[in-house]
């Protein structure tokens, strides 16, 4: 099952690219009607209005396919029901109090509004529900019902509060992006969630109670948000996967308890100094790239780093002194340093100083390998 949570990262890019503007026109009967049933071509006449507009008549109206048709034919045993992109707006149409055994429910890019109707899947079965895209302003109370979900994606809808979910104790993976969500509430219950994903929103702080009972969170997504100031993040103890991309970061700090993080996105916000990042001894990755980031400092003690990301800042330090930073990173693979003026400025001999500067472990500066 598709989940919100396929993901381009990239050094020069925040972490989701998603495009919101897909195809929402493509013609249901592409789906209900295969080249050899296409109707014949007839010589009907159009009408005419009193408008004077001429009206074609539909000689084969059966080709319109209505939501309740959609799932006539589904045997009442199936566990997975996949209904993407056909137009659907009506839940109670498709007749899903059939389907005792459903497992997994995919409604992709449709027009759906209301999702109350969720209350009639088997609430002991199914663990999967996918919503990504529709038109949903509005969390039911009616999806509490379903505690054994594992997945609910939520992504690309129109919702402006986080709620009705806290019965969901066995929810493993939470998709919000590209919501209207200004405040992260409402989620101590979920012991067993891992993956939160609220990029795209209107978030303006991390409140002091947004991650309480989430000590099991490894990875949340932040991009593309307003948040200014990294704090109240103690309570995500396990945290691995931290992406606070493209908002209105000055400083890396708040990072202290997070001991697990072994990877951290900052790119596209207004970072002026490397720091912050001293009990962060397992990082592998750390993307700080378009910040105004003048010098790469307070990182040696990152012994198990192999991605530096940092092109487009300030860098405009010696080539000794960032060897000096660097040079005993064991594990240390690759750097982008491109578009700053440690590159621009040394543009025939960087690449040569940087391979002698960073040691035998250096496979990769600025996305092009270096050794075989």
């Amino acid at each position: 099952m598709s989940t919100s949570q396929d993901k381009d990262i990239t050094p020069t890019a925040a972490h989701f690219e998603a495009e919101q503007d897909q195809d929402q026109e493509q013609d249901v009967t592409n789906v209900t009607s295969s080249p050899s049933q296409t109707p014949p071509i007839t010589d009907t006449a159009p009408t005419t209005t009193s408008q004077g507009m001429q009206v074609i008549e539909d000689e084969h109206p059966e080709f319109i396919t209505a939501d309740s048709d959609l799932t006539t034919d589904l045997p009442e045993d199936i566990d997975v029901i996949d209904l993407i992109h056909l137009k659907i707006r009506s839940l109670e149409e498709l007749n899903l109090y059939r389907f005792k055994e459903l497992t997994q429910l995919c409604l992709r890019q449709n027009l759906i509004e209301s999702i109350s109707e969720v209350e009639v899947l088997p609430h002991d079965k199914i663990t999967d529900l996918d919503f990504y895209d529709n038109r949903i302003k509005h969390i039911s109370s009616n999806v509490n019902y379903l505690t054994n979900l594992k997945n609910l994606d939520l992504s690309f809808n129109k919702i402006k509060n986080i709620k009705n979910i806290d019965k969901l104790i066995n929810l493993e993976n939470l998709y919000f992006v590209q919501n209207k969500i200004s405040k992260i509430e409402n989620l101590s219950t979920l012991k067993n969630l891992k993956n939160l994903e609220l990029g795209g929103n209107r978030l303006q702080e991390l409140e002091k109670d947004a991650f309480v009972g989430l000590e099991n969170l490894q990875e949340i997504w932040l991009g593309k948000n307003a948040i200014p100031k990294l704090v109240n993040l103690s309570p995500l103890k396990n945290l691995k996967i931290l992406s606070i991309q493209a908002n209105r970061l000055k400083k890396i700090e708040g990072l202290e308890e997070l001991t697990n993080l072994e990877e951290l996105y900052v790119s596209n916000n207004f970072i002026s100094k490397l720091e912050g990042l001293e009990n962060n001894k397992k990082l592998t990755i750390l993307d700080i790239t378009a910040n105004k980031i003048t010098k790469i400092e307070n990182i040696s003690h990152l012994k198990q780093l192999t991605d530096l990301w940092a092109s487009f800042n300030k860098i405009d330090q010696s080539f000794q002194s960032l060897g000096e930073e660097m040079t005993d990173l064991p594990v240390f693979e690759t750097i982008y340093l491109e578009g700053n003026p440690i590159q621009l400025q040394n543009e025939t001999s960087y690449r040569r100083k940087l391979i002698l500067t960073l040691g035998p472990s250096l496979q990769k500066i600025d996305a092009t390998f270096i050794r075989g």
